[in-house]
């Protein structure tokens, strides 16, 4: 079972980080790769349980499931549900932390999901450069103002 860790210090205060990535349905908003997005099924986007069908900047449509969130605690989990690799029983969760020192925040975003063994590195190092790290970087510019 592939396993995957990336984690990032963004330089703006947990709750401007948090306002910007804590809807589930806005990752066009703020990750350049993700194009399209909307939660099935009229739900909202804080509901466990709610789907949301995106499109990413290839072309492939992906659906993933919320399994956890948290306003409190800065946490959002989900599970891949549709995409276009062969990957199962994917978990993954993005969750921010406060740095004190100079009022940053930490930000770590982990998976884990079954893939062929022949195919699981490679699709874990894939969503962790362009999806997870890419993510940290569109954010890290967000708040420099550079975007």
């Amino acid at each position: 079972m592939p396993k995957i860790r990336i984690s990032s210090v963004i330089d703006a205060p947990i709750e401007k980080v948090w306002a910007r990535i804590r809807d589930f349905n806005g990752l066009p908003g703020w990750h350049p790769r993700m194009v399209e997005s909307e939660i099935e099924d009229g739900r909202k986007a804080t509901d466990i349980g709610c789907v949301r069908k995106f499109k990413v900047a290839s072309g492939a449509t992906i659906r993933e499931k919320l399994t956890a969130f948290s306003d409190d605690d800065f946490l959002t989990t989900y599970s891949i549900i549709g995409h276009p690799a062969p990957i199962s029983n994917h978990s993954s969760t993005l969750k921010l932390e406060r740095v004190t020192d100079g009022d940053r925040t930490y930000a770590v975003w982990t998976a884990d999901f079954d893939a062929p063994a022949d195919k699981g590195d490679e699709i874990a190092k894939g969503m962790g450069e362009n999806v997870f790290q890419g993510g940290f970087n569109a954010l890290k510019s967000h708040f420099s103002g550079q975007s």
